[in-house]
């Protein structure tokens, strides 16, 4: 699911209005920066979007660094696809940059997200 910088601030932090960060979901959140010119992010999508479809627990969106630069430059994206591990537990975010395998984005959800 697309994610847009307004309704991030609506369902999961808004930083115009809160100094420190406070989650306001439910459910832990991951969140991959992405582009459609970038390469990398078109051969990740299809693992993130795996991953998204087996764990319906966890809000998985996309946020495309050039329609929200807004929300890109709050996370200081630098590189993309960048993921953003957000537990639900309120702890801070998490970020991981590069395409992750299978195996290594499952892991830090269960690690980040499922034990917080």
């Amino acid at each position: 699911m697309n994610l847009t910088t307004q309704e991030f601030k609506d369902k999961i932090f808004n930083y115009e209005e809160e100094k420190e960060w406070k989650f306001k979901g439910n459910n832990a959140v991951t969140i991959r920066f992405t582009a459609v010119w970038c390469v990398p992010c078109k051969t990740y999508a299809p693992i993130f979007n795996e991953i998204a479809n087996d764990m319906p627990d966890i809000n998985f969106y996309h946020v495309d660094v050039d329609e929200e630069p807004e929300l890109a430059q709050t996370f200081g994206i630098r590189n993309i696809p960048t993921t953003i591990f957000i537990p639900k537990d309120g702890s801070q975010p998490q970020a991981v940059s590069g395409s992750l395998p299978k195996d290594k984005l499952n892991e830090i959800v269960n690690d980040v997200l499922l034990k917080s």
